[in-house]
């Protein structure tokens, strides 16, 4: 067990996306991203709620017809089932925590 600065846990590199799953367990994950500027993630559903926290920079999470603007240090439940995408609007950092059960 050891301490972790999460800002260091993935950097940024031109027009990507970068990922480190810290945690990957049949009961769910804990995945770092880093967005390039208007960098995205196409619109897709996923079976498991989700959580994402943003700790740097700006994104626009999409949550079906809906647009969520989030800025550094908010977060927004992603619920199971519905079509999401999300778009950086400058260098930004995440964390998405995804919970795989269905109880």
């Amino acid at each position: 067990m050891k301490k972790i600065n999460i800002k260091k846990l993935v950097g940024y590199k031109k027009s990507s996306i970068v990922s480190n799953a810290l945690i990957d367990k049949k009961a769910g994950n804990i995945t770092f991203f880093a967005f390039d500027k208007d960098s995205y993630i196409s619109p897709h559903k996923a079976p498991y709620d989700a959580v994402v926290i943003l700790i740097e920079g700006n994104i626009i999470v999409t949550l079906g017809k809906k647009e969520f603007k989030l800025n550094k240090n908010e977060m927004i439940i992603m619920p199971a089932g519905i079509i999401h995408s999300i778009k950086s609007l400058k260098k930004s950092k995440m964390i998405l925590i995804m919970i795989k059960s269905n109880k």
